[in-house]
């Protein structure tokens, strides 16, 4: 037979009891839940974040934002080479988070 102790007590009770024969308290019931790493989200949310990220790098970075032009000359490599890693590198995240996701 199953025994837990009692949370007001402490004396050993039978674990299907509801109420401490001893001290006539009600026990908590006490659910387990599945354990959720929320790993998937996490590396989705930060693909997704990356992948804004470089779109607004590329936005400004290219000039087509022309009434709120950067003060500063950016390099050409940021706009060909940069920013479109970048966006890959979090659409990868985001297809990792969801490979995890699909294993949980």
């Amino acid at each position: 037979m199953q025994m837990r102790q009692c949370a007001f007590c402490g004396k050993r009770i039978a674990g299907h009891l509801n109420q401490c024969p001893f001290c006539r308290e009600m026990q908590p019931q006490v659910r387990l839940s599945r354990t959720s790493t929320d790993a998937g989200s996490q590396q989705m949310r930060r693909g997704l974040l990356y992948m804004l990220l470089a779109g607004v790098i590329y936005y400004f970075a290219a000039g087509y934002a022309k009434p709120l032009e950067i003060p500063i000359a950016i390099q050409p490599a940021v706009v060909n080479y940069l920013s479109p890693l970048l966006f890959l590198g979090g659409l990868s995240f985001t297809l990792y988070g969801l490979v995890l996701r699909a294993k949980s």
